[in-house]
Parts: structure tokens; sequence; C-alpha cells
């Protein structure tokens, strides 16, 4: 049974920092794609940023670049986003998914099978 648990949000002022974890179990950690995505009141689901376990390459939403950091823990298990300079625009229930095998669109949602329930982001 495939489980992933974000934690980690919170509320923040505009220019500060979080730092979000997804911890993942029920299945094998080595070359899955892992991706962070959020979804703002009124607005569709979007792609954030992904890392291959594997590899280890990434992939960022222009939105985000130069500002949010996605990372791997081997040993824990866990892929982190860590979100500095956030911006009122950055409030929203941000999801971890994870999908067994590379992926060609890879902050596109429909690439991803396995899904958590969210940590909510509120930046004022």
């Amino acid at each position: 049974h495939v489980q992933l648990v974000e934690s980690g949000g919170g509320s923040v002022q505009a220019g500060g920092s979080l730092r979000l974890s997804c911890a993942f179990s029920g299945f094998t950690y080595s070359g899955h794609c892992m991706g962070w995505f959020r979804q703002a009141p009124g607005k569709e689901r979007e792609g954030v940023a992904r890392i291959a376990t594997g590899s280890g390459n990434t992939d960022y939403a222009d939105s985000v670049k130069g500002r949010f950091t996605i990372s791997r823990d081997d040993a824990r298990q866990t892929v982190s986003l860590q979100m500095n300079s956030l911006r009122v625009e950055d409030t929203a229930m941000y999801y971890c998914a994870a999908e067994p095998s590379p992926v060609p669109q890879p902050l596109a949602l429909h690439e991803y099978r396995h899904w958590g329930r969210g940590t909510q982001v509120t930046v004022s």
C-alpha cells in the first residue's frame, strides 16, 4: 500500500521560508519520480517541482525557480521542498506525488498515480 504523508505547512509572512517534507512508504524508493504540486483556491492544481530519486535530476515551474529547492533524503525516504522568498501567490495546498518510473512530463499531474493528502501553506 503506497502512502505519502506531507508535513511542514503553515502560515508565514511574505518573504519568509517554509520547508515541506514528504515521507513515503509502500514502494521501492529508487527509480521513482517524486513531485510537489499545489492548488490554490479556485485554481487548477499545478506542478511546482520534481526530482528523480535515481539520478537526482530536478525540474521547477518558472514561478518558483530560484526560490524553491527540491531535495531527497535517501536514508529517510523523504523528499523535501525548501521554499524561500515566499509570496502571497504561493498560498495553496501543497501535495506530494510519486510515480514509480521516469515520466516524460515531470510537472504534469496525469503522470503521477500516487498522491498525498496535502499540507496547507498560507503566505500573507
